[in-house]
């Protein structure tokens, strides 16, 4: 028997879905516009993809997207539909940019579609337990922070460009004795010449040994090593040498063969970055949705993920937010879930709706003005975040909670009666 690779998509098309998904099915395997020498019955028969299954939801008059052709009957105007492809595994094995070009590639441009979205990847499990995916994953990571039992409680260096090293390590140092799980570079800082990555890491694994000494605990910190593949491979291992426990990589940027090469090397648990992720997802019928976007990631082997947040300052809305967090925790056959990091706009008040729309506390909360900009400092925005998701858990409202906790008290009047941090 025949295996596949399952993708789904949701299509809009001027032609009929059958023949929109018919098309892809070529396209996308052995055919092209016309019959070639070649193209055997025994050849389709072995390598064409096939269409499992096609689900009408209905027609609209406008097109989504430019360029696509017009429907032969205009009255009819463009079907809209979800499909599942069914692509061979002989076509690819286990070449994971192979994979992309087949299930991601010049499909996006075919005039027959005004608007194509990847929804979802499912892969056979022998096939996906050939790839390197998650080293640590969530037991992993909370291994190396010592945290069990609850959310680890993060935030980002900020402001994101323009600190030295040295200022970088003594907010670090700051926050670690807050009693902070996570921090983590911001996108923006990689390896510039104001703050150089190897002096870097130096002066803040420094800071995070000192606090350790006195906390018993030590704080993992992402650095961000995103760069060429040889530097990447380089920054981590001066991370490892300082006693890091954590790397990041911006994913867009740096590509999936970039990411599986630093998987190969890695000794580290890798915090991947989705930074121009509204590139990839901002259209409701263009790109990828988040559950085939991290599928791709967890194959290449990263740890952790950003997924945005509840109430967030960008434009997702929540419910995208969920379905993120809840695609990072299933199942995927041999390869472990992803850790989701909720972030963005994040401060105390939206763990409640977190809690209760995923009923978990297997993720990362990062808040950058959550706790930077308290009114109390750094290390009362620490202690306000973790009284807020103690409150969550429990069920018992925030402003219960805060009643004889100052610093979650001075979170909700602060936070609470201005536009939410960025």
């Amino acid at each position: 028997m025949t295996q596949r690779i399952v993708a789904e998509y949701l299509i809009e098309t001027p032609a009929t879905l059958e023949q929109a998904a018919a098309s892809i099915a070529g396209e996308q395997s052995t055919g092209t516009f016309t019959r070639v020498p070649g193209e055997t019955e025994d050849l389709v028969r072995r390598h064409g993809a096939v269409v499992e299954s096609i689900e009408p939801l209905g027609s609209v008059m406008a097109p989504s997207l430019e360029g696509a052709a017009a429907p032969k009957d205009p009255s009819r105007g463009y079907a809209r539909g979800r499909i599942r492809v069914g692509f061979p595994v002989d076509n690819v094995g286990d070449n994971l940019t192979a994979i992309a070009a087949m299930v991601a590639g010049n499909l996006f441009e075919l005039r027959l579609l005004s608007g194509i979205k990847l929804v979802d990847l499912r892969l056979p499990d022998d096939l996906a337990g050939r790839f390197t995916g998650p080293q640590f994953g969530i037991p992993g990571t909370r291994r190396l922070a010592q945290v069990e039992g609850r959310p680890m409680i993060g935030t980002i260096i900020k402001p994101s460009i323009g600190l030295s090293p040295r200022q970088t390590a003594d907010l670090v140092r700051t926050l670690a004795l807050a009693g902070i799980d996570f921090v983590k570079d911001d996108e923006l800082m990689s390896n510039p010449p104001s703050s150089p990555l190897p002096e870097r890491v130096k002066i803040v694994m420094e800071a995070v040994h000192e606090a350790a000494a006195i906390t018993g605990r030590r704080v993992m910190v992402a650095f961000n090593i995103s760069d060429r593949l040889d530097r990447m491979l380089t920054h981590h291992d001066v991370v490892q040498a300082a006693g890091g426990t954590c790397v990041m990589v911006s994913l867009n940027a740096v590509g999936l063969a970039g990411v599986e090469h630093l998987r190969r090397h890695a000794s580290l648990p890798i915090h991947g970055h989705r930074n121009g992720w509204g590139a990839i997802s901002r259209h409701p019928l263009l790109g990828m949705a988040f559950s085939a976007y991290q599928a791709f990631w967890r194959l290449a082997g990263i740890d952790q993920i950003h997924v945005n947040g509840l109430q967030n300052k960008f434009c997702e809305p929540d419910d995208s937010v969920v379905r993120s967090i809840e695609a990072c925790l299933e199942p995927r056959g041999p390869l472990q879930p992803l850790m989701p990091v909720v972030s963005s706009g994040q401060w105390g008040g939206q763990a409640p709706d977190t809690f209760a729309r995923t009923r978990t506390i297997d993720l990362m909360y990062l808040a950058g003005g959550g706790i930077l900009a308290h009114p109390g400092g750094p290390a009362a925005g620490v202690m306000a975040l973790q009284q807020s998701w103690e409150a969550a858990v429990a069920g018992v409202p925030l402003v219960d909670y805060a009643r004889d906790r100052p610093e979650l008290r001075a979170s909700l009047e602060f936070y609470g009666a201005m536009p939410r941090p960025g």
